[in-house]
């Protein structure tokens, strides 16, 4: 028999979540910590004292983002917030927080533009736009701020181009999905609508004005298809277009980031790769492992009782779904804090599992190859300017980030 615990038990031991990296690939020591209590799920007491399961299971995460009883709706009872930010009111929900029936509806409007052939339609698009971005870098000499110059533009390109984005407005959007993902663990409820209220004007003003003068990409499809004839509200195209810019801009290019900081301090690693380049596609995949990003997305409210792992999960209560310690597991990777680019690693959970699994993973993974093959084939003396050690990482958010990545040839 299990053991059924539940919340009216004393749980004071919790240990205190989220808790930040310092490294972009290193477990956190609290992670090293959870997983060596070989217990698939854990409590965590969060900023408001409140508590959580945290799972550090592979399987039981699996198993977990398929259930239905597990709510994605952060209005829901028990939806494990990380910040006060999160908690502030919002006029809208996005795709990521509704629940099936209704998620499944949006998300058929948005899977023609994601499949892996259109994706790959757009591979001379994104290696024109790295090769672009590298002749720039490499223009202003042999010392660049490879997350300012090159992280962060990339992807910006890719989704202007597919939603119709003008490239010029790519500041403001810039800092705005920074915002939303990387600072509000630290910002207020007031600073956060602040963000989120900018950022809808603008999502806004950009869709009523493709409605009427409609261009070649997503918005522009979506106005015209489905808001013209009233299969999708105005502001549900607004709430599509909003996480698709965040999700695309922030957790792409923290990837990229954090990826050339792993295979730099993984030398052996990167040679291999670079000798033999049918190794990149498993090179993306074990940077989406090794350095999980979006690392806080995951989580969940539970609507009913939910019994796995040796413990209940109490309808009312939070789940978190680490991805960097879920895709640590040693029961499904084997010596997991090896960094080996040879390994199958497809498994991993990084763009999550079940309805909710990331849409645009394609785009993502097309970007991140593209990105890391050109960029060690331009400058194939890249190094760090500062210390790996020296290296900062952005507050505990929904997305991990360097906040800077100083580097040389």
């Amino acid at each position: 028999m299990p053991d059924t615990t539940t919340t009216s038990e004393s749980t004071s031991a919790a240990p205190a979540f989220p808790m930040p990296r310092t490294c972009p690939y290193a477990l956190p020591q609290g992670y090293t910590e959870l997983r060596e209590k070989q217990t698939p799920l854990q409590r965590v007491t969060l900023f408001d004292g409140t508590e959580a399961w945290v799972v550090s299971g592979h399987a039981q995460a699996r198993q977990l983002l398929a259930d239905h009883r597990l709510s994605s709706d952060k209005l829901n009872p028990g939806f494990p917030a990380i910040s006060p930010a999160e908690k502030a009111h919002r006029p809208f929900r996005t795709i990521t927080e509704l629940d099936p029936p209704e998620h499944d509806v949006h998300r058929r409007m948005l899977i023609p533009a994601f499949t892996a052939r259109r994706i790959q339609e757009m591979r001379p698009l994104v290696q024109q736009i790295v090769d672009d971005r590298l002749d720039t870098i490499v223009g202003k000499g042999p010392t660049v701020d490879l997350v300012a110059e090159f992280a962060v533009h990339v992807p910006s390109m890719v989704i202007c181009h597919l939603l119709d984005i003008p490239y010029e407005d790519h500041e403001f959007f810039q800092e705005m999905t920074r915002k939303i993902t990387q600072e509000r663990g630290t910002m207020t409820g007031e600073e956060i609508q602040q963000v989120l209220g900018r950022t809808w004007g603008y999502l806004d003003a950009r869709i009523t004005k493709l409605t009427s003068d409609p261009q070649d990409g997503l918005l522009s499809l979506l106005a015209t298809e489905r808001v013209a004839t009233g299969t999708l509200e105005h502001h549900d195209l607004i709430a599509m277009a909003l996480v698709l810019l965040v999700a695309a801009q922030e957790t792409t290019s923290s990837t990229l980031g954090s990826g050339i900081v792993t295979l730099l301090e993984h030398p052996e690693q990167l040679a291999r790769v670079q000798a033999d380049p049918t190794l990149w596609g498993n090179a993306v995949e074990e940077v989406l492992r090794y350095t999980s990003v979006a690392d806080m997305g995951t989580r969940r409210g539970a609507k009913e009782d939910i019994e796995i792992g040796g413990v209940v999960i109490r309808a009312g209560e939070g789940v978190i779904i680490p991805n960097l310690l879920v895709n640590r597991d040693p029961q499904v990777f084997a010596d997991p804090d090896t960094f080996d680019v040879g390994r199958s690693a497809r498994t991993h959970l990084a763009f999550g599992h079940g309805v909710h699994n990331c849409i645009g993973q394609n785009m993502s993974r097309l970007v991140l190859e593209v990105g890391f093959r050109t960029l060690f084939a331009r400058l194939p003396g890249l190094r760090l300017a500062v210390p790996a050690e020296q290296l900062e990482m952005s507050p505990a958010g929904g997305v991990q980030t360097l906040t800077s990545l100083p580097a040389t040839w």
